[in-house]
């Protein structure tokens, strides 16, 4: 049996440059952490030779093509399992329209542990590309790259997107305890699929150009938040991407989100954004140490998600019998 467990993300500028219709003509580039609230996939060796898959629903079948679930269907065809397995798949937050790059999380876990289970070792960065062409390639989810470099490799790290697709890392240092302690992850209650807003991005990319473009240089404004400990900044920060991201397509915010988000602004933050394609999930929310009573008890009726970042991305952490 393999157990593998690969992190959530959260991404605080870049976002869309990660998209095939905007890095194909101009370099893209994001800044995201990994946290320590994660996806496991555990992959078990089965006595006869069916397929048992456990997640929101139950399958059994004796052939890899009958899977439902896309992502373990191809993630076997990947890496070559054919029968005779059982894998169930868990995760510490809703799997679907999360914010958090749940979807993709998934995707890189099952490799992970598939790979594993037949003792093949992957890098990172291999299972991030893998599950690229899986979930964009394969499976045609107009989605981008950034979610699967963001759980695959653990850390705060900015992602640079080339033309030719080529993906580059480059990892960041930072005060954690002075970024951590003042950011808040509040549920929205909604959940939604990323797809629809993403695809209504894709197709508005030509008349975005400048607004991409503005969130691609955020990404060096953001770093120079975090190279000079500026961190009062943050929370302005967010709030001018999230209204710019607001722009890029219809349904990215609505009724809901912007009364949820007044009222976080109204309670002490001084600035936040809505995370992933928008429209549901969690909105994070940059909330000043001196704030923090005023923020709690002004929204202690709200669900939030208590989390820390993380450094070590996607990894095995239970092996027997293998």
């Amino acid at each position: 049996m393999i157990i593998s467990k690969t992190p959530l993300r959260i991404s605080f500028a870049g976002g869309g440059s990660d998209l095939p219709s905007y890095y194909k003509k101009t370099p893209g580039r994001v800044i995201s952490t990994s946290i320590d609230k994660y996806v496991y996939v555990v992959v078990k060796k089965r006595f006869d030779d069916l397929i048992y898959i456990n997640y929101s629903k139950k399958e059994i079948v004796s052939n890899v093509k009958d899977i439902k679930h896309d992502l373990v269907r191809e993630s076997m065809k990947k890496t070559g399992i054919k029968s005779g397995i059982e894998i169930t798949t868990l995760s510490d937050i809703p799997s679907s329209g999360s914010g958090l790059g749940s979807s993709s999380a998934i995707t890189v876990g099952l490799l992970n542990a598939m790979y594993n289970y037949q003792n093949i070792i992957k890098t990172q960065e291999d299972l991030a590309n893998e599950a690229c062409e899986i979930e964009i390639d394969i499976c045609k989810n107009p989605i981008g790259k950034q979610d699967q470099y963001g759980c695959a490799i653990g850390g705060l790290k900015i992602i640079e997107f080339s033309k030719n697709g080529h993906v580059e890392i480059k990892r960041k240092s930072y005060n954690s305890t002075n970024l951590e302690r003042n950011l808040y992850l509040c549920y929205t209650d909604i959940t939604r699929s990323a797809n629809d807003i993403l695809s209504k991005q894709t197709r508005n990319s030509k008349k975005n150009t400048s607004k991409n473009l503005s969130l691609v240089q955020s990404v060096s404004r953001f770093e120079k938040i975090i190279n000079l400990n500026s961190y009062h900044k943050v929370g302005p920060f967010l709030n001018k991407m999230w209204t710019i991201k607001q722009e890029m397509a219809s349904g990215i915010s609505n009724v809901s989100i912007e009364k949820l988000y007044n009222k976080g602004i109204s309670c002490g933050s001084t600035g936040g954004k809505v995370l992933g394609a928008g429209g549901g999930g969690f909105i994070l929310f940059y909330v000043p140490r001196m704030n923090h009573e005023e923020f709690e008890q002004g929204m202690k009726n709200k669900v939030f998600l208590n989390f820390k970042f993380e450094k070590h991305g996607s990894k095995v952490i239970f092996v027997e019998g293998v």
